[in-house]
């Protein structure tokens, strides 16, 4: 036995070694998984930037990959009346762009024009936008403004030199016909490959007096104008567009800050990214909880694992117990019986002359004993057929007060200072099987002596009908069963510590009378309070 308890002990040892162990783990994994989330989105911060970025530039990309380009279909025929339905277009639909220069040029004989080749400013004209409207104005002296200048100087070398055979490649057409300055873009129409060959000899044919048009547009854009699509606001709690030397001395306490410089003709703008630490702190805790989720699961998985094993432990060391407990009263209950037939048989095998009233004594010794003996396999045997369910249960009808009155004279007779009384109300006949039933009177009246005070050794047993079933209660006012052994009396080997239980009990009566009670399709009820007695109520049913 103290090997086993030795064995379950540094069982019990291991588990309460790991259960510290993956609690360890568990608060090792959970500070290690929240720093990563930490640090996951920390990085987030620094680099979801440019999907902002991307999405707030988007019109302005459109506008100058599609918007803008849409010039060139015109051909160098825009007039001051679809050059201000045009602008319209782009003023709604692109709100950074506060005014357009619409430039009507003429391309003719080079020696009027010899530093443009030809190129002059026929008219000018300034859209800005207005109230449901459009505001017009003609302006001349725009003509002389180093955006168109700069322009004319372009188209003139690219037609010098433009291979008439091929279309301009995109660099070509980039470095010619496009200008992008800070918070300006300006567009000369692109000329057809027809249209370059006639430019090209205009300037061989020097008295030549013919005019041609193209269309020159500069747009004045508001980087302040554009619409900030903040799609991590989880992330950021604040964007701005800032001048790119905007570089704030002192940065809000408690915030952190990162910035993208915008592109094109916002190159000397930037998109200023502003959150606090609580604000981000919003943000890990959320991702961070379905991770301390799996976690804590994880946890509560392995703990109930250790739940588990310690239970079933813990029910092997009481199961070992209880058997344990068993074979030595067991042994003990056998060894006295065999110890006296031995005495009785040997006086009998004496050769000592014995007289009659010896030799009835001894065989009357031997009778008892064989009984006990007898007794004790038959319990044993007849419990395990319970459990198999291997008993047929024989009915027949019983009287009940010839059957209680019965065991109460035979109890009398052999314990005379057992008091016993009984009351039956309204149920005279019983169908059931009376050796069934008389085996649990047997246990239970049996029990009501032996666990009793001397000179308390009383017990009332009442019987009733409860519609369907009767009602048999033993009411002893014995020694009684504390309220945290109540559930355990009716195990199997299960005995109560007590003085009582010192001279052999094997712990097979009440799961005995328990399992006679389910057997019987009934079911079997204690109410008992320590030193003040106990309460047995079984219930079966009236025609079982």
């Amino acid at each position: 036995m103290a090997g086993q308890k030795n064995i379950y002990r540094r069982s019990f040892t291991l588990i309460t070694i790991f259960l510290i162990l993956i609690t360890v783990t568990l608060i090792i994994a959970v500070f290690i998984a929240y720093k990563l989330t930490t640090k996951y989105v920390e990085n987030e911060f620094t680099s979801k930037k440019i999907e902002v970025q991307e999405q707030t530039i988007k019109p302005y990309t459109e506008f100058f990959q599609t918007k803008i380009p849409e010039i060139t279909s015109y051909q160098g025929f825009l007039d001051s009346a679809s050059a201000a339905n045009y602008s319209s277009t782009v003023f709604k639909a692109y709100p950074f762009v506060t005014r357009v220069l619409f430039y009507d040029i003429q391309i003719g004989n080079p020696t009027l024009r010899p530093y443009n080749a030809g190129i002059s400013v026929k008219a000018t004209y300034r859209f800005k936008p207005k109230p449901g409207r459009i505001s017009a104005l003609k302006d001349m002296a725009a003509a002389n403004e180093e955006d168109f200048r700069l322009m004319a100087l372009k188209l003139s070398r690219f037609i010098s030199v433009a291979d008439t055979t091929r279309l301009p490649t995109q660099d070509e057409i980039f470095e010619t016909f496009y200008d992008v300055k800070p918070d300006k873009i300006s567009y000369l129409n692109i000329p057809r490959r027809e249209d370059i060959k006639i430019y090209q000899s205009l300037l061989k044919n020097k008295r030549s007096t013919a005019f041609y048009k193209q269309n020159m547009l500069t747009f004045f854009l508001d980087p302040y104008r554009l619409a900030i699509k903040n799609t991590h606001k989880e992330l950021y709690q604040r964007v701005t567009i800032q001048p790119v030397v905007y570089d704030p001395l002192d940065v809000e306490h408690g915030h952190i800050v990162t910035e993208v410089t915008l592109p094109g003709a916002f190159s000397n703008f930037k998109l200023y990214f502003s959150s606090s630490r609580k604000h981000l702190s919003k943000e890990i805790d959320r991702r961070f909880l379905p991770i301390g989720g799996v976690v804590l699961l994880t946890y509560c998985f392995l703990v109930l694992i250790c739940w588990l094993i310690y239970r079933n432990l813990n029910v092997n060391l009481k199961v070992f117990k209880l058997q344990y407990d068993f074979i030595n009263n067991f042994t003990h209950e056998f060894k006295t019986p065999v110890s006296v037939i031995k005495i009785a048989g040997s006086n009998l095998r004496g050769d000592a002359e014995l007289s009659e009233r010896q030799r009835k004594h001894y065989g009357k010794i031997l009778d008892e004993e064989a009984d006990k003996l007898n007794e004790l396999m038959n319990k044993l045997l007849s419990f395990t057929q319970l459990e198999n369910r291997s008993i047929n249960i024989h009915k027949q009808e019983i009287n009940l007060n010839d059957f209680v009155k019965s065991y109460i004279n035979t109890f009398r007779i052999k314990y005379p200072d057992f008091k016993l009384a009984y009351n039956i109300d309204d149920v005279t006949d019983f169908y059931s099987d009376p050796v069934l039933l008389g085996s649990i009177f047997q246990n239970l009246m049996e029990n009501a002596y032996k666990y009793s005070h001397p000179g308390k050794k009383e017990l009332f047993i009442d019987i009733k009908q409860d519609r369907q079933d009767v009602v048999f209660s033993f009411a002893d006012k014995g020694i009684g069963v504390a309220k945290t052994e109540q559930a355990d009396v009716f195990k199997k080997f299960y005995r109560i510590e007590n003085q009582y239980n010192q001279n052999g009990s094997v712990g097979l009566g009440l799961a005995f009378c328990k399992e006679l009670v389910n057997f019987m399709n009934g079911k079997i009820i204690l109410h008992s309070k320590v030193n003040e007695g106990s309460t047995f109520v079984v219930i079966l049913p009236l025609q079982n």
